[in-house]
C-alpha cells in the first residue's frame, strides 16, 4: 500500500500536469485550475483533520479539554469556559442534558430562561461587562445546569467574580464548603449572588461620572461633554437591557423548590430579587439623571450660541450707519463740508456720536 505522503506528491504531480494541460488547451477556462488548486489544498488538509493514533503519538498535541471540576460532600461544581465540540462531547458523555440546551450554550447571546425539566434545571443569565478599551457594556452570559448532585456553569470567560470564585473554593477549603457543603439550590444561589453583587461596583462607577458630569455641564465649554453624555447614556441604556430581563427569572426562583434539596430556598433567592430590584431603580434614576443633564446642557449651549448671535447682531447694526455715512463721503460728489481742511475730524466726530448714541438705545431697551 501507498503511504500518505506517495499520495499526496502523486496528487500534487497529477494537479500540475493538469494544470499545465488546462493553461495550454483551455486558457479561457480558469475554473479548471481553480478546481485543481481547490482539490490539491483539500487533500493537504484532510490528514490534518483526521488525525490518526499514529499521527498522535508522532508528536501532534490536541487542544486541552476546558472542563475543571470541585467535589464537596458529594456535591459537584463543574465550571466550563468558552465551550467548543470537545466540552460539549465531554458533557454529553457524562450528563444526559437534552441536545437543544447543549445547542444553547454554543449559540452567542440566549435571552435569560428557565427550563424545568424531570431531572435537571437550566438557567440563562446575563450580567453587565464593561470593557474598558470600548467604552462599552456588554452582556456576559452564565447558562447553569442544576441537577440532583452536581451543577454545571458555562461561560465565556468574561464573568471574573465566577471565575475568582471557583479560584477560591479550589484553594480553600473553608471557601468550598461554604458554596458546596450544602444543596444543589444553595450552590447556585451562591454563585449567583456573587455575580449580582458584582453590579453594585458598576452602578456605583455610573452615579460618580453622573456627579463628574454635572459639574463639567457648568464649569466648561468643551466639546468633550457632548461625547461624555452619549457614552454615559449608552452605558445606562446598556445596563438597562441586561438586568432588566433577571428581574423575572430570579423571581421565578424565588418560588421555585426542587424536591430533592430538602431546603427552602425562598427566602435566600428573595435576598437576590431584592439586590436586582435595588439595581433596577437605581438605573431607572440615572436614566432620569442623564436625561437631565442632556437636556441641560442643550440648554446651556443654546443660552451660549444666543448671545453669541446677540452680540454679534449688536455689531453688525452699529456699523450699518456708520458704512452708510462713509459711503457718502467716500463718492466722487460734492457734499457738505467735504471740501473743508476738518471735513475728516468732523466725519469722525459724527460716526462716534452715531455708535455712542446707538450703544445708549440698545441698553435702554436692555438689550445689551
Amino acid at each position: 500500500m501507498e503511504t500518505s505522503d506517495n499520495k499526496n506528491t502523486f496528487n500534487k504531480d497529477t494537479f500540475r500536469q493538469t494544470d499545465k494541460l488546462t493553461s495550454r488547451r483551455a486558457p479561457g477556462l480558469p475554473g479548471l485550475r481553480q478546481l485543481s488548486m481547490g482539490l490539491a489544498n483539500a487533500n493537504q488538509l484532510i490528514p490534518e483533520a483526521r488525525r490518526t493514533p499514529k499521527q498522535a503519538a508522532q508528536g501532534v498535541q490536541e487542544e486541552p479539554l476546558r472542563v475543571e471540576t470541585l467535589e464537596q460532600n458529594k456535591l459537584r461544581w463543574v465550571n466550563i469556559e468558552r465551550p467548543g465540540s470537545a466540552e460539549l462531547a465531554w458533557l454529553h458523555q457524562n450528563f444526559e442534558f437534552n441536545p437543544l440546551h447543549l445547542e444553547d450554550i454554543t449559540s452567542r447571546l440566549q435571552r435569560p430562561k428557565i427550563d424545568d425539566y424531570e431531572d435537571y434545571l437550566f438557567i440563562v443569565l446575563h450580567f453587565p461587562v464593561h470593557m474598558k478599551s470600548e467604552q462599552v457594556t456588554i452582556a456576559a452570559e452564565i447558562d447553569i445546569f442544576l441537577g440532583p448532585d452536581y451543577v454545571v456553569t458555562v461561560t465565556d470567560g468574561k464573568l471574573r467574580p465566577l471565575n475568582r470564585l471557583f479560584e477560591q473554593c479550589k484553594n480553600n477549603s473553608g471557601k468550598r464548603f461554604g458554596v458546596l457543603g450544602r444543596t444543589p439550590s444553595f450552590a447556585v444561589y451562591r454563585i449567583i449572588d456573587v455575580l449580582v453583587d458584582y453590579c453594585f461596583p458598576g452602578i456605583n462607577k455610573l452615579a460618580e461620572k453622573l456627579e463628574d458630569l454635572d459639574d463639567q455641564i457648568f464649569a466648561s465649554r468643551s466639546s468633550d461633554v457632548i461625547q461624555d453624555i452619549s457614552i454615559l447614556r449608552r452605558d445606562i441604556i446598556a445596563f438597562r437591557r441586561i438586568i432588566k430581563p433577571q428581574i423575572s427569572v430570579i423571581a421565578s426562583l424565588e418560588h421555585r423548590r426542587r424536591t430533592n434539596d430538602h431546603e427552602d430556598m425562598e427566602a435566600f433567592y428573595s435576598d437576590i430579587s431584592d439586590h436586582i430590584s435595588k439595581i433596577w431603580d437605581s438605573l431607572e434614576e440615572y436614566k432620569e439623571i442623564i436625561e437631565s443633564l442632556s437636556a441641560t446642557y442643550d440648554s446651556l449651549s443654546t443660552h451660549r450660541l444666543n448671545t453669541v448671535i446677540k452680540t454679534l447682531t449688536i455689531i453688525s447694526v452699529m456699523l450699518l450707519p456708520l458704512t452708510l455715512i462713509s459711503g457718502l463721503y467716500g463718492m466722487n460728489v460734492s457734499l457738505p463740508f467735504s471740501e473743508e481742511p476738518w471735513a475728516f475730524f468732523l466725519i469722525l466726530l459724527i460716526l462716534i456720536i452715531t455708535a455712542a448714541g446707538m450703544l445708549m438705545f440698545f441698553r435702554a431697551r436692555k438689550w445689551l
